[in-house]
């Protein structure tokens, strides 16, 4: 190759170089470090475009007394606990859904399972089974809130999301698990 083919060359090869560096940047920003899961903007968009195409169901899910296992078993118990959480749930999702983690205990998932209401039951069963963490058994239990798309009024994510988080409270509510939450002002 002669140097003028040369020096035409390496702007486009800096700028591929650099494209490729922004877009596993962009991609890793997307996903959560600790469970693997998509961010909350990342599910986001995905779910937004799932529920285009899909008969589903939204679920929020929320580890119950997460704070409490942190100061009783430290941090990194309480990472175990959420990496734990998210294998189960993206277990559970399979090949009809995908999960999500808004961030702290919360995640979320989208899901279009024929026998929804069973799968449910077996997801519930999966994610309150102790953790195992350093030979011992850790307590973990997680509140779920689900809202069909096929319920609502109008079919939108954000919807979805918000009769979730009723379900969810109410869940922790029943439970007798809920923990104040306070905002402040």
């Amino acid at each position: 190759m002669d140097t003028q083919s040369l020096a035409l060359c390496l702007p486009f090869i800096g700028w591929a170089a650099h494209s490729g560096f922004l877009t596993r940047r962009l991609a890793a920003a997307r996903r959560d470090p600790l469970t693997g899961l998509c961010t909350r903007a990342g599910w986001t968009t995905r779910a937004e475009r799932f529920i285009c195409r899909n008969d589903c169901v939204v679920l929020l899910l929320d580890l119950d007394d997460f704070k409490h296992l942190n100061d009783i078993h430290g941090h990194a118990a309480g990472d175990a606990a959420l990496a734990a959480t998210a294998a189960r749930l993206t277990a559970w999702c399979g090949r009809h859904g995908f999960a999500g983690r808004l961030g702290g205990d919360e995640f979320v998932a989208v899901h279009r399972h024929p026998d929804y209401s069973r799968a449910l039951d077996d997801l519930i069963a999966a994610l309150n089974t102790p953790v195992a963490y350093e030979g011992r058994a850790l307590p973990v239990s997680v509140s779920v809130g689900s809202c069909r798309l096929a319920d609502l009024p109008l079919r939108s994510l954000s919807e979805a999301l918000s009769g979730a988080d009723a379900a969810m409270y109410a869940a922790k509510g029943a439970t007798g698990r809920r923990t104040p939450r306070h905002t402040t002002r």
